[in-house]
């Protein structure tokens, strides 16, 4: 009898060795649905991960274009920055020049003008301030007799 519990019990013992090795194929629905549920969780979460994974790619290349749209707006705003300087300082030198040359025409007409002025005035002042000399009548107040 001994040998007989032993040998049922050694059978018994195979089986669930044999059951634990292969796994059991019984799952309960409950279970089930909860497995689908996360399987199905865990494919949207991968879409959704591909997507913004995207997105980021797309965002990073977008940034690389506006960085170097930023960077050629800057070089060319330096270059403009420098012409337009230089077109002032052009400008400054322009304005000094026709300064100086209105200044020294200005002055050119005057002392044309104060050089024909002069004369005439000088000639009609001449006239109007010496008359003929009278030796008469300087004589005659004097009292040299």
């Amino acid at each position: 009898m001994l040998s007989l519990s032993l040998q049922r019990l050694s059978a018994v013992f195979a089986c669930g060795l044999m059951l634990s090795l292969v796994g059991c194929d019984y799952w309960p629905p409950a279970l089930q649905a909860q497995i689908e549920q996360l399987r199905s969780e865990t494919q949207t979460l991968a879409m959704e991960k591909a997507q913004l994974q995207g997105q980021v790619l797309d965002l990073s290349k977008a940034k690389q274009e506006y960085q170097s749209q930023v960077d050629e707006l800057s070089r060319t705003n330096q270059e403009k920055t420098a012409m337009i300087m230089g077109l002032q300082k052009q400008l400054d030198t322009v304005r000094t020049k026709t300064s100086n040359a209105r200044a020294s025409k200005i002055t050119q007409r005057k002392t044309t003008l104060k050089a024909t002025v002069k004369p005439s005035g000088k000639a009609a002042q001449k006239s109007t301030k010496k008359a003929p000399p009278n030796r008469n009548s300087g004589s005659k107040g004097v009292g040299s007799r």
